[in-house]
């Protein structure tokens, strides 16, 4: 995973953040360019620790799609720029889209026809709505049940070095500029070396500026901490 993170990582960067869509919305019967079609935003939530930014934005992303089918689209609407053709192959359907969302930013997509297997023991957290496959449904199902589990899901996946890590990363130095540590004893017991904890706290506060976008309301934040 370190080896993968690095990948996505460039000009300081070295961490990224975990989005996912457990499941991916999609009827069923949906193709792919139906189901991207339906989201004018992409589908996710922050798995990471902090809030999710405003905006599509980010420098360097790899997702994954697993489970959503082959059929033909039923519509040639979407909010997104049209392919040149509706018959793409599947991965360069999903990279189109991810270029139309984030343009500018590095990104890599797969795109798999297996669905995840959410058989049990795997926590049946799902609403209702879902069919056994994991697809929406107009009702809830007829015969849902303590012995109803849903089976499968479609589901989208992300590693991305993002805006939103910059907050992430700016709390936890201020976090941690704020504790007088000399009052740990065990701390520096354990071998750390009060020269090398504010050399660590510097490296994280210019680590969190490398997922700065511009000049805004964090950037004052910076500043006014620094005074």
């Amino acid at each position: 995973m370190g080896h993968f993170a690095d990948s996505l990582t460039f000009s300081g960067r070295k961490v990224v953040a975990a989005w996912a869509s457990l499941p991916f919305p999609a009827s069923r019967g949906s193709s792919l360019l139906d189901a991207l079609s339906a989201h004018r935003e992409v589908p996710w939530k922050l798995l990471s620790s902090g809030r999710e930014p405003k905006g599509s934005c980010c420098f360097a992303q790899s997702v994954v799609l697993r489970g959503i089918g082959r059929e033909s689209p039923s519509s040639p609407q979407h909010p997104w720029e049209p392919p040149q053709h509706p018959w793409e192959p599947p991965q360069q359907l999903l990279q189109q889209y991810l270029h139309t969302h984030f343009p500018g930013a590095f990104s890599t997509s797969h795109v798999l026809q297996q669905p995840c297997d959410t058989r049990p023991p795997f926590p049946q957290f799902f609403s209702p709505l879902l069919s056994t496959q994991g697809f929406l449904q107009d009702k809830a199902h007829s015969s849902a049940g303590p012995n109803r589990a849903v089976e499968s899901i479609p589901a989208l996946a992300a590693l991305q070095a993002c805006p939103a890590l910059h907050t992430l990363l700016h709390g936890l130095w201020s976090d941690l500029r704020a504790r007088n540590v000399r009052r740990w004893s065990s701390f520096f017991t354990a071998g750390v070396e009060q020269d090398d904890f504010q050399e660590a706290l510097e490296e994280l506060k210019t680590l969190s500026q490398c997922y700065e976008t511009g000049f805004g309301a964090d950037g004052s934040e910076d500043e006014a901490d620094s005074d």
